[in-house]
């Protein structure tokens, strides 16, 4: 079971059985736990390779027992999300833990994971269960519609779920419009019907400071 102790500690509670979580993220643990690492961000060939080739670097670890972990990461804020079945859609770097029966992999970002420095593909999780994912300050969830598409700062994209296309787009962005932009800049549009994870605070990119 997934719980929040304030916003910035994530306590896990387990009889028995394993969640998967950032490698280092562990600050605390009651009664008897059992740790493992295991290979790369996603699971079976195409995981390992696609991170590989793309220079990725996202160690997961295993935490089995009875008792409860706590897990952290930099004191950012961290929100949980449950899957029905679906897919969820989170950088790399904004991934916390997720329940052992969840299925992580990789998934194709395209020129938007290219803007950022981060690489071609992004973490995946699938299946019925908890997430938990991080935030610089608290996410806000923003629903997207057919009627009502949604254009994000890629430096604020945290996460999405749903049945959501997206595009990448290069020109013009929020702080360009005033002049305060740098370099070439970047927005991703949604569109479909779904919901997007932002944060209120922006990564570095190499796309300049968008």
């Amino acid at each position: 079971m997934f719980r929040l102790q304030g916003s910035k500690v994530l306590a896990v509670d387990m009889t028995g059985d394993a969640v998967k979580a950032k490698n280092g993220s562990m600050v605390a643990y009651d009664g008897e736990m059992a740790f493992k690492k295991l290979s790369g961000g996603g699971e079976g060939i195409r995981g390992m390779v696609t991170r590989r080739i793309t220079g990725e670097q996202m160690t997961v670890m295993e935490v089995r027992g009875q008792g409860t972990c706590w897990f952290a990461d930099r004191a950012s804020e961290i929100n949980l999300v449950g899957l029905q079945g679906d897919k969820l859609y989170v950088e790399s770097s904004n991934f916390l833990a997720a329940d052992a029966g969840l299925r992580t992999g990789t998934g194709f970002t395209g020129a938007r994971g290219a803007s950022q420095g981060n690489g071609l593909f992004t973490t995946t999780v699938e299946g019925h269960g908890q997430v938990a994912i991080m935030s610089d300050g608290p996410a806000v969830v923003l629903r997207v519609s057919a009627q009502y598409p949604l254009t994000v700062d890629p430096g604020a994209y945290v996460a999405h779920q749903g049945n959501l296309r997206q595009s990448f787009q290069s020109g013009v962005t929020f702080r360009t419009l005033f002049g305060e932009g740098g370099g070439e800049a970047f927005q991703i549009r949604f569109e479909g019907d779904g919901l997007v994870y932002v944060q209120p605070s922006e990564r570095n990119t190499i796309a300049g400071d968008v």
